[in-house]
């Protein structure tokens, strides 16, 4: 687990940061010594966005940090300093308009996130001394964050449907949750057949499993949670090519994300009642795994045809689905990393979410940007429901080729298992192709700080 590097003031040496926008830089400098003019200038320091100037005092050690705010100033430039800045303890000087301690105490720890699991780099830290923060509630965020993103970043073979459960329960048992798993066979006997379904291929010491964790008093309103927990996704039969399999470590993220959001939910000990529903499975190929024609039954009752083995997310989703309306929650939030479609609609950085809940829509959209963790609307166009008709079963997984929106198709399938009233469903991405400075490449948390911020408010 990555570590959120907050100190508390104390009698270490600490070097001011001062945050400078394009604009203020001229008026800094008319007042500053010659020497920082001098050296400012030297360094083509211009306080672009994410820009760093490290300043020596005269006895070449490092006396204050310059850092470029761009044209505009918003909270997530903080993210860009820690993966800058020489190992030390830091304070921010001062704070732009329109950002809080908490913002920028928080876009500094998001940006120290490493993933050293198999590669330490040991050494001091850079940490942030967090004045006037409120240091269990950023802490909270940020752990929760870092939790997501090291298990999207850990490879399959550690990070199989076993060591998911164990996370789960570790979170459980922090949180004084209540756990149930349900493994394996058992799953049939406990009527979660389309769990089972994907997952039977995989070896017995990955056999699928449900998790439901429950937490809060009787009598708050409950909201549900469920993520997509593929810990890898060959394509089953319907085999994806090796170019498709290479990131498929990651199609657990949105149980990373459930589990992640739940823990946020619960050290904050919230004003609800919790229900956290992670099917877990491996998408593997034997002599047993469903072929492209089965058909499958489900919890709810609904036959579903398998047109292709590679549209398993949706499968488990509707099990779980249904398994949340037998809850009756007040809310339900489900997460997957389940189209590539979504990222050729918004691309790697701006995950879709769809709902027909319109006040439940500006509320995600509020929230989420508030909290700087963008989501996009799409529809749940009526239009293409009919792409999802099967001749001889209620429903089935792979859409008709007319309708083309694979994104709105897949939310369209999960409708008809998910429970009445308030539903929202994420198609994530949970990753970043492309490192810059407080986005490395690899797992990304998505969506849950807003979420978490939506979920606050709501029910405050």
């Amino acid at each position: 687990m990555s570590e959120v590097i907050l100190a508390q003031p104390s009698d270490r040496p600490v070097v001011p940061i001062l945050p400078l926008t394009e604009a203020e830089l001229a008026g800094y400098l008319e007042t500053a010594p010659a020497f920082v003019q001098g050296f400012a200038a030297l360094s083509e320091f211009k306080a672009k966005a994410g820009q760093v100037l490290a300043v020596p005092g005269e006895d070449g050690a490092l006396a204050q940090v310059l850092f470029g705010l761009g044209a505009g100033v918003e909270a997530p430039v903080f993210r860009a300093l820690p993966a800058k800045l020489p190992a030390g303890d830091y304070r921010l000087a001062s704070l732009p308009d329109g950002v809080s301690a908490d913002e920028a105490a928080l876009a500094f720890a998001l940006g120290s996130y490493r993933f050293d699991r198999y590669k330490p780099k040991g050494g001091t830290k850079v940490r942030l001394v967090a004045e006037g923060v409120d240091v269990a509630e950023v802490a909270n965020v940020a752990h929760a964050c870092a939790l997501a993103r090291d298990m999207v970043n850990t490879p399959a073979n550690d990070m199989g449907p076993l060591q998911i459960e164990t996370i789960a329960r570790e979170i459980a048992e922090q949180h004084g949750a209540r756990i149930t798993v349900i493994v394996g066979e058992g799953l049939l006997e406990a009527n979660y057949p389309a769990v089972h379904a994907v997952g039977r291929a995989a070896v017995l010491e990955r056999a699928p499993r449900m998790i439901e964790i429950s937490w809060g008093e009787a009598g708050k309103p409950l909201v549900a949670i469920v993520g997509k927990g593929v810990v890898f996704d060959t394509g089953g039969l319907d085999i994806k090519p090796s170019s498709g399999m290479r990131l498929m470590k990651k199609d657990m993220g949105g149980a990373a994300h459930a589990l992640a959001l739940g823990r946020m939910i619960m050290a904050a000990k919230l004003p609800v009642r919790l229900s956290v529903l992670v099917p877990v499975v491996e998408n593997a190929i034997s002599g047993d795994a469903m072929r492209p024609g089965d058909v499958l039954a489900s919890r709810q009752g609904l036959s579903i045809e398998v047109g292709n083995t590679d549209a398993e997310g949706r499968l488990i989703l509707a099990d779980a689905l249904t398994r949340a309306a037998e809850l009756e929650p007040a809310l339900t939030l489900d997460m997957a990393t389940l189209t590539g479609a979504a990222r050729v609609a918004l691309g790697p950085q701006l995950p879709p979410f769809f709902t027909d809940d319109e006040d439940l829509a500006r509320e995600i959209e509020a929230a989420a940007q508030a909290a700087h963790d963008p989501v996009w609307r799409l529809p749940l166009w009526k239009g293409y429901v009919d792409a999802l008709d099967s001749d001889i079963a209620d429903i089935k997984n792979d859409p008709d080729g007319w309708a083309q929106a694979g994104a709105m198709t897949a939310g369209l399938f999960l409708q008809r298992f998910a429970p009445p009233g308030p539903w929202a469903h994420f198609d994530i991405f949970a990753w970043n192709p492309r490192g810059r400075p407080g986005w490395p490449s690899g797992g990304e948390a998505q969506a849950i700080r807003g979420l978490y911020r939506m979920i606050r408010t709501r029910f405050a």
